[in-house]
């Protein structure tokens, strides 16, 4: 759950960004939100979700 937040809110301060700076418009937001909301509903989604998992995971697993 915690992940799924963190993501959620780290792709929304992302689109807000490009929203503010490079000029993405209100409804490229909006089409990538619905494809987001359809792509979640199909059987892709848990690979997404698997991929995003290993990510995280090897992301976390890097020491400086």
């Amino acid at each position: 759950m915690v992940l799924s937040v963190s993501g959620v809110l780290l792709l929304g301060i992302i689109t807000f960004i490009l929203f503010r700076k490079d000029g993405l418009k209100v409804s490229h937001m909006i089409v990538c939100m619905l494809f987001g909301f359809y792509l979640a509903s199909t059987s892709i989604a848990s690979s997404i979700k698997n991929s995003a998992d290993s990510v995280a995971g090897f992301i976390s697993g890097l020491h400086f």
